[in-house]
């Protein structure tokens, strides 16, 4: 199997339950470089970039179709190791849905201790909604943004693995901020 980093990115250590703050890392809106907006408490603004890099640390609300920091919308960004603005360290890049499927048959139960259980040693970090830009879930769901694009609703979506009582990979809108755990390409 691939190597996976054993943190999410921001986090200053390795989870020692699913709930330590100290792992929860930051929370990305999906494309986005690592520019200070992941930062859980980074400032909110509503102005959109046209660009792929805002030019500030600011977490974009857009509760507009497309709900996306970036207008008009680039589905070339997080694309592998030498995607554009990949916040992986060199040699890593954001997992697809399919390892993200692949990871999750792996675990001993389909929820928030299946995943924590892991290797991955993944937390409930929470999430932080495209609409206001509050904190939402921290220490009860995990989000994990993919590099897969959505086919639903014109493509304006991105899949992410979602924990809390149950698992799966669903859609969410790319303005929202997710953890982010890279792997090994």
């Amino acid at each position: 199997g691939k190597t996976w980093l054993d943190r999410n990115l921001g986090a200053s250590q390795v989870a020692t339950s699913s709930t330590d703050e100290d792992a929860f890392g930051d929370l990305y809106q999906w494309g986005r470089g690592t520019d200070g907006h992941e930062k859980r408490n980074s400032e909110i603004t509503t102005t959109l970039s046209s660009s792929d890099t805002p030019g500030h640390g600011d977490f974009i609300i857009n509760a507009d179709s497309p709900f996306d920091w970036r207008v008009p919308q680039n589905d070339n960004l997080w694309q592998g190791v030498n995607g554009i603005n990949n916040p992986c360290p060199s040699g890593y890049r954001l997992p697809t849905e399919a390892e993200w499927e692949s990871e999750r048959g792996s675990w001993s139960s389909n929820n928030a201790a299946g995943a924590f259980g892991s290797p991955l040693k993944l937390t409930v970090a929470g999430q932080r909604p495209y609409t206001d830009g509050v904190i939402i879930s921290a220490g009860v769901s995990g989000c994990y943004w993919s590099s897969t694009l959505s086919n639903e609703g014109g493509g304006i979506f991105t899949r992410f693995l979602s924990f809390r009582t149950n698992a799966y990979v669903i859609s969410s809108h790319r303005a929202t901020g997710d953890s982010v755990r890279c792997i090994e390409e």
